[in-house]
């Protein structure tokens, strides 16, 4: 295991998904403390002591008591007692562990909490993490591929549902803690999951973003039936609508009609994998950070009351159209370019590739080059 020049306590409690109670109470009755002290500074763990550490953690969680572990793993740079700890913490048949491939060491550490039920463990590393790195960046880089892995390992066996219900509990328990700070705007933001969608995991993920970026935002939650969403959308009058399906199961193209036939039109957002090809003027973001965006994007409000309603009333034109779109735009996406072919055929369409809804920055040359082409 690769080690700075000494890691603090909380950062060794994430990586071993431990609280850090607990690696003060390894520390206090069993002498597994940090090494290495520089004067005027605390003490920190170094290699050998998060070897030691793992060893402890790793006996523990396989029922052994902890003094005994704490002796085996004082002895650790004894060939002996090394292998013997090695022989005793062997994995019996690799059903002990999540699969998370390259994933950050904080989700490594928090597998390793979830697989041994340790509530607390998860709690302060998915709090550490978002006070650390923000709400988007903790769900793509450590509860996502922990979640993935979960799923992974219960679709093979049927077990660790206890695993994903506690982990699930306790994700929860953070994002609904992200309150927002200090209103930036007055946008209103409807988050629902579809009719018989259970997993609203990601729209709590999302409306703990907003909140991070000072938006509020109101989250319906699992399962809402369509009649209920209708009525919401007619209460609050939104200006975005989130709908989330997990699997195709849920994902009925219908349940969106509750969002478009009304007097009032929201922004339609259908989030999540279980959705099929959709009509362009609802948006498909693809990850959090994409759905986030469409938030950030400048215009947001006029897009959202305005733009999808009217976009492309093409009259009779008779003068040369070049139409050119920018293929990374977040806020009119790349797919409604089709909708502009069929309304305009007789025009020009060019493809901007890597632009986003303002190429003329992203890339200015080759907006020169479509006019200069256009004007001949």
């Amino acid at each position: 295991m690769n080690v700075p020049a000494g890691l603090t306590a909380g950062e060794v409690a994430r990586r071993l998904g431990v609280a850090v109670t607990t690696l003060r109470t390894w520390h206090q009755r069993y002498g597994l403390g940090p090494s290495h002290h520089a004067p005027g500074q605390h003490r920190r763990y170094i290699e050998q002591d998060l070897a030691r550490l793992e060893i402890m953690r790793q006996l523990t969680a396989r029922g052994l008591p902890a003094a005994e572990a704490a002796r085996i793993a004082l002895a650790h740079d004894s060939d002996t007692e090394a292998n013997a700890a090695r022989a005793r913490t062997a994995r019996d048949g690799g059903g002990r562990t999540i699969p998370l491939g390259r994933a950050d060491p904080a989700a490594r550490g928090l597998a390793r909490a979830a697989m041994r039920l340790d509530g607390l463990a998860m709690t302060e590393t998915i709090a550490a993490a978002v006070r650390a790195h923000g709400v988007v960046r903790t769900w793509d880089r450590i509860l996502r591929p922990v979640l993935v892995g979960v799923g992974e390992r219960h679709a093979r066996t049927g077990h660790l549902v206890e695993v994903e219900h506690l982990l699930s509990r306790s994700i929860s328990e953070v994002l609904a803690a992200v309150t927002v700070p200090q209103p930036t705007t007055s946008t209103r933001i409807l988050l629902a999951c579809a009719q018989e969608e259970q997993h609203s995991l990601p729209l709590e993920a999302l409306a703990a973003a907003l909140a991070e970026n000072g938006c509020g935002s109101r989250l319906l939650g699992a399962r809402t039936p369509c009649a209920a969403l209708a009525a919401a959308i007619r209460r609050t009058g939104p200006t975005a609508v989130v709908v989330w399906s997990h699997t195709p199961t849920t994902g009925d193209p219908g349940q969106l009609e509750a969002a478009t036939a009304q007097r009032h039109r929201p922004l339609l957002v259908a989030a999540g994998p279980g959705w099929p090809e959709l009509p362009p003027h609802i948006e498909r973001p693809a990850t959090l950070a994409d759905t986030l965006a469409l938030r950030r994007g400048k215009g947001f409000r006029s897009v959202a009351k305005v733009g999808r309603r009217y976009a492309f009333e093409a009259r009779a034109i008779d003068v040369p159209v070049t139409v050119a779109w920018g293929t990374g735009d977040r806020i009119l996406r790349y797919a409604q370019a089709e909708r502009a072919r069929q309304l305009l055929p007789q025009a020009r369409h060019v493809a901007l590739d890597g632009c986003g809804h303002v190429p003329m920055s992203d890339a200015p040359d080759a907006v020169v080059a479509v006019i200069r082409e256009t004007a001949r």
